[in-house]
């Protein structure tokens, strides 16, 4: 019987994880809908709306007590505070890079993003670093050095999405905090910058909520539940499955915004983006093949109870 429900709650898992990383994927869709509005206002539109949201879920589900202890501890605040500019730089690159047609840019940075974790863990947390994941590590660095000097340009978006975001899980490790209640302080920290933003636009006329059509004001209102919704599942899906399934997953985002970009919105794809991505996906087997061998082996080196 313990087996079964195991069983269950590891297929319960799979599903919640699927559903938010697939939804992560559908992000470049969606954002392609509010294209013609600019992507500074699209951030706040998606800051308040999230701050809004997840303010409702803190009331109803009583996490307010939480929410109120973690800003006493002492040196949260700074913390949650550097997260919250590095979570805000993410979101505008990205939508900036969706809005100019740059998806498979975007999705270079997501599939480089766990390896940037991997470097940052060892300059900033002393983890040190197996002969598989220093391989995977200049394997993904070879793929853009590559991409940079043979294409011409340089791929700043997607090392910016992947710098910023690896910083982010950086701080937040280091914060120690919850995602949901995390979140919610961001972007209860960020809302007064994006109520301002969005008032000189709307003083201005230019505030596409107010201005626009009615479907582009639903679509920036729902960009906060957008937001929120993935990070609920994915909590869910941590909780009932091992961090190495969790690590496998995280690929289907990327690999979604791949597909849009080539297949749905014809962005280019060169010779030298195929070997880029080639290197890259090169470093990111080994990299979870490498994780897969040390996980094995610590499950087999504990003490059997």
């Amino acid at each position: 019987m313990k087996n079964l429900s195991s069983n269950r709650e590891t297929l319960i898992g799979v599903g919640y994880g699927v559903a938010a990383y697939l939804l992560w994927g559908f992000f470049p869709a969606f954002f392609k809908l509010v294209r013609q509005v600019s992507p500074l206002e699209v951030v706040a539109h998606r800051i308040l709306w999230s701050s809004l949201f997840l303010l409702l879920l803190m009331t109803a589900t009583g996490s307010g007590g939480a929410v109120i202890r973690l800003l006493r501890e002492k040196g949260k605040l700074p913390l949650l505070a550097l997260s919250t500019l590095l979570i805000s730089a993410n979101w505008g690159i990205f939508i900036y890079a969706v809005e100019s047609d740059r998806v498979l840019e975007s999705s270079l940075g997501y599939f480089i993003n766990p390896l940037f974790s991997v470097l940052l863990g060892r300059l900033f947390l002393g983890e040190r670093l197996s002969r598989g994941q220093t391989v995977s590590l200049l394997l993904a660095a070879s793929g853009v050095l590559f991409l940079a000097l043979g294409h011409g340009a340089f791929p700043w978006i997607a090392l910016a999405l992947a710098v910023s975001f690896a910083l982010y899980g950086l701080v937040r490790k280091k914060a120690r905090v919850d995602s949901l209640n995390g979140l919610l302080i961001e972007t209860a920290l960020m809302t007064p910058a994006a109520l301002g933003w969005l008032t000189y636009l709307a003083l201005s006329g230019n505030n596409a909520f107010l201005a626009g059509p009615l479907q582009t004001g639903l679509l920036l209102a729902a960009s906060g539940v957008l937001t929120a919704v993935p990070l609920i599942w994915f909590n869910a899906a941590a909780l009932r499955l091992r961090l190495m399934t969790v690590g496998f997953l995280q690929y289907l985002t990327p690999t979604f915004h791949f597909v849009l970009a080539v297949w749905a919105y014809g962005e280019p794809f060169t010779s030298h983006h195929l070997v880029c991505f080639a290197l890259i996906w090169a470093g990111l087997l080994i990299y979870s093949l490498e994780g897969w061998r040390l996980n094995s082996a610590a499950a087999h080196s504990r003490p059997r109870s």
